[in-house]
C-alpha cells in the first residue's frame, strides 16, 4: 500500500509540475478581452496587424511560463528537503523537464515554441505582399487556416505553416480544449502541407 501511495504522490506531483508552467498559456489568452478582433474557433484568421500582434503576445505569454516554472522547482526542492519527498520529486522533475524543454531547442534551427519572432515576420511579409502589386491575385485576402496561410480569393498557398493555438476559446468545450492545449503545449495538431 505504501508503494501505491508513493507512486500516486509522484504522479500527482509530476502532473502538477507539468501544469503550473502552462497556466498563463491556458488562461490568459482565453479571456474575453483578448479575442474581440478574431473570428470564432476554428474559422481561419485574416492575416492583419491583430494576428501579428497576437503571435507576439503568445510568445510573451509563453515566456511568462518560464517564470512560473520556478514554482514547481522551488516547492519540489522544499518538499524533497522537509516534507513529502515523492510529491516533491514529481514537482521537481516536471518543472526541470519543462524548463529544459522550453530553453533548449529540439534540433539546430528548430524553435521550441510555435510562436516565434520568425513566424511573426513571415506573417508580416505575407501581409506586405498581399498589399503590394506582387499579390497572388487582384484582391488578395490572406487567411491563416489550419494547415497553411492561403488567399481566400484565389486559394493559393502563401505560407506553408500550420496554425498553432492562438488563444481563442475552442468549440470542443473548455475541458477538452484545456487538455488539448496542455498536452500539445499550444503547438499545431496538424502539420503544414507538403510542397
Amino acid at each position: 500500500m505504501a508503494i501505491a501511495w508513493g507512486l500516486f504522490l509522484l504522479v500527482s506531483g509530476f502532473l502538477a509540475g507539468h501544469l503550473i508552467p502552462r497556466l498563463p498559456l491556458i488562461i490568459i489568452p482565453r479571456l474575453r478581452s483578448f479575442n474581440q478582433a478574431f473570428p470564432s474557433h476554428p474559422r481561419p484568421i485574416p492575416v492583419d496587424a491583430h494576428l501579428v500582434a497576437r503571435v507576439l503576445q503568445m510568445r510573451t505569454i509563453h515566456r511568462w511560463g518560464l517564470v512560473f516554472t520556478i514554482v514547481p522547482l522551488l516547492f519540489g526542492w522544499m518538499m524533497l528537503k522537509w516534507s513529502a519527498a515523492m510529491f516533491g520529486m514529481g514537482l521537481f522533475l516536471a518543472g526541470g523537464w519543462t524548463l529544459l524543454s522550453w530553453l533548449l531547442p529540439l534540433a539546430p534551427g528548430v524553435a521550441n515554441s510555435p510562436w516565434t519572432m520568425e513566424v511573426a515576420q513571415q506573417l508580416q511579409i505575407v501581409r506586405n505582399l498581399s498589399e503590394s502589386e506582387d499579390g497572388c491575385c487582384e484582391s488578395p485576402q490572406p487567411e491563416w487556416e489550419l494547415t497553411a496561410v492561403r488567399c481566400a480569393a484565389c486559394r493559393s498557398t502563401l505560407l506553408n505553416l500550420a496554425r498553432p493555438d492562438l488563444g481563442r476559446p475552442r468549440l470542443d468545450g473548455k475541458f477538452k480544449g484545456f487538455f488539448r492545449i496542455w498536452i500539445s503545449d499550444g503547438g499545431a495538431i496538424l502539420v503544414g502541407e507538403e510542397e
